[in-house]
């Protein structure tokens, strides 16, 4: 009997340990989506980027990583909207940056790969 209790008693403790490493495994994973750095000269080569346009680009892209990783970080309902709200502020400015050929394949690109993410 005594044996039984010590073995229900390690399989709980190894459980709960499984548990929480699960859990923060996923909080792990779940801020890596939405790391959105990339690289930018894939992306001017891509659009046919001028020497203007890729910096710009460069710091609209700057920023949009920081708005997902800040939303990365807030609660769920919260993160939906903060992450809505770096996507439509990124597309403002980049459509204002680039033309309508570049802004369209950029949208498709970026549709996709946040598609990709689950985000």
């Amino acid at each position: 009997m005594k044996k039984i209790a010590l073995t229900l008693v390690a399989l709980m403790t190894l459980t709960t340990g499984y548990a929480k490493t699960e859990k923060f495994q996923r909080v792990v994973d779940n801020t890596e989506r939405y790391d959105m750095s990339f690289d930018v000269r894939r992306l001017a080569a891509k659009l046919d980027l001028t020497e203007e346009q890729m910096n710009a680009v460069e710091a609209i892209q700057q920023s949009f990583n920081n708005d997902m990783q800040e939303a990365a970080t807030a609660r769920r309902f919260e993160r939906r909207h903060l992450v809505h709200q770096a996507v439509r502020k990124d597309a403002h400015q980049m459509q204002r940056v680039l033309t309508g050929k570049q802004f369209d394949t950029y949208m498709l690109l970026l549709g996709t790969t946040l598609r990709n993410k689950g985000l």
